[in-house]
């Protein structure tokens, strides 16, 4: 009886791992097909979604593309910029408060950014690396 419950146990911790790490497999940061970037530092993107730079490496405008709240945009913001949801929201607050910027423009989800960033070679977005498709180019993996 003790060995069924330790064994049901483990399954259901090992069940919850695995359901956990597949929610995060990978987050991908991508550019257009077209765009000419090709590669970007976690600090090169974090400038770019942080409003510290608007410049794409190789030339170009950056237009950053946030996903909606959820685990995916706060997956993101963790591994590019080391700061959590709340403290890039109260970034953004003071950005905007004292007029310094503005935060990207927010849309649905993986497939939406994917779209958006396929049809203008200046904007930058992140999706789940399972949406990638040859509209768009991973510039850089956050794993």
């Amino acid at each position: 009886m003790k060995n069924n419950t330790l064994m049901r146990s483990s399954l259901l911790a090992l069940a919850m791992m695995a359901a956990g790490s597949a929610a995060f497999a990978e987050t991908v940061v991508v550019v257009s097909a077209k765009s000419g970037a090709s590669a970007l530092t976690a600090d090169q993107v974090a400038d770019i979604f942080l409003g510290k730079s608007n410049v794409l490496p190789g030339g170009g405008q950056a237009v950053p593309v946030d996903q909606a709240d959820g685990a995916l945009r706060d997956d993101f913001y963790s591994k590019s910029t080391g700061k959590t949801a709340a403290q890039v929201k109260a970034y953004w607050s003071k950005q905007i408060f004292s007029g310094k910027g503005q935060p990207p423009k927010e849309v649905g989800d993986s497939a939406a950014v994917k779209t958006l960033v396929a049809s203008n070679p200046n904007m930058i977005g992140y999706i789940d690396k399972g949406a990638l498709d040859g509209s768009v180019k991973p510039v850089l993996s956050l794993k």
